[in-house]
């Protein structure tokens, strides 16, 4: 089984060469990796450049937008399964390529996805907020719940049945899509009850007041625009759910994979 994975870049010179390194890493068989640069104006390309051997394509050009590059990189793909990993984010460890890959054996499930955690910019080693899952069940995205994007795959046949991602939505399109593939198609997909990544705090959504309200607004709205039933706690329903992120953290079973380097 191929495994496709997309990264999406944009001035990433100081971060792009964990996430290359984690994709290389791995130990499955079969991985396509694909890096989409949006023109960036430092040496992230120079970084890029130095990774070519394990890269199936590059592309640096400008683009619309993070969701505007993800679309463009799943339109190269060739593999079975599709993957975004962004370039603040790694894969957990080694072996993550061949757990997705164990999911996807059963040929009913169209979609999987696990935990993930936040972690430091410079310090790897230290958990902010740590994002468990769950099944999925109706009702979820109505309460403002989501996969972590990052650690969502999907089957190529979900993406070209059922579309990209929507680019009304500047910063919650991932909101949006994996609201349409699980509430509104209802695809058959299946909890990994592991962490299967490392994300840099300082993403899109949360790295200002502004975004944090405008990604609100937009998943919302993205509701509202697909007919679900919103309560009138949306927005107060949706930070419950995240407040004890910030509070939990990983068991050292949960981490027993995760060696890194002292910084």
């Amino acid at each position: 089984m191929k495994i496709s994975v997309v990264t999406v870049a944009y001035n990433a010179a100081d971060t792009i060469s964990d996430t290359l390194e984690s994709v290389a890493a791995q130990n499955h068989d079969s991985i396509e990796h694909i890096v989409i640069d949006g023109a960036s104006s430092d040496e992230t390309m120079r970084v890029v450049d130095g990774y070519r051997n394990s890269l199936a394509q590059v592309v640096s050009e400008p683009d619309d937008g993070i969701y505007h590059a993800m679309n463009k990189g799943i339109a190269l793909t060739t593999g079975d399964v599709i993957g975004t990993l962004n370039a603040d984010d790694m894969y957990m460890h080694d072996g993550v390529m061949k757990r997705v890959a164990e999911a996807f054996e059963d040929p009913s499930v169209e979609a999987c996805y696990g935990d993930l955690i936040y972690v430091d910019r410079d310090r790897l080693d230290k958990t902010i907020r740590y994002w468990t899952s769950r099944d999925y069940r109706p009702g979820l995205f109505e309460r403002g719940w989501l996969p972590a994007h990052p650690t969502f795959f999907v089957r190529r046949e979900v993406y070209e049945k059922h579309g990209l991602f929507d680019l009304k939505y500047n910063i919650q399109s991932d909101f949006e899509l994996t609201m349409r593939f699980l509430a509104l198609r209802k695809i058959n997909s299946m909890y990994i009850p592991e962490i299967l990544i490392r994300m840099r705090m300082g993403g899109t959504t949360n790295n200002s007041v502004m975004n944090f309200i405008k990604g609100n607004l937009e998943s919302y709205r993205a509701c509202k625009s697909h007919g679900l039933r919103i309560s009138p706690l949306f927005f107060v329903t949706k930070w419950a759910q995240r407040l004890p992120q910030f509070v939990r953290r990983p068991s050292a079973n949960k981490l027993r994979s995760f060696h890194v380097s002292a910084r």
